[in-house]
């Protein structure tokens, strides 16, 4: 399946930037996470997870972790791309708690 034209323009403008980004980046941040509309597909799950910047970037790295989580099998999903990253592993953190909470 393709990823849509505005999922893919968000990943191709790299990374979120950080809280200290210009207000210009940050702006223009906000419009491209705003012309997607959900859910995503899970190919575009993993590919909106490598979006993630350092920080919070003023609350839209909270919304493009739950525009991620409305994937279909974002329940079951993992994220190895930017593992690292603090937003990914609180992703991935998410699902394996939800899988934990489903064995009860």
């Amino acid at each position: 399946m393709a990823i849509r034209r505005t999922v893919q323009n968000l990943v191709d403008a790299g990374p979120f930037p950080s809280e200290e980004g210009t207000e210009e980046e940050i702006a223009a941040t906000q419009h491209l996470l705003e012309q997607i509309v959900a859910p995503v597909t899970d190919e575009e799950a993993q590919a909106l997870a490598t979006a993630f910047g350092p920080d919070d970037c003023y609350g839209l790295s909270w919304t493009l972790l739950h525009l991620i989580e409305t994937a279909p099998n974002a329940q079951n999903a993992h994220y190895p791309q930017n593992a690292d990253n603090p937003w990914v592993e609180l992703l991935n953190s998410r699902v394996a708690f939800g899988k934990e909470m489903r064995k009860e």
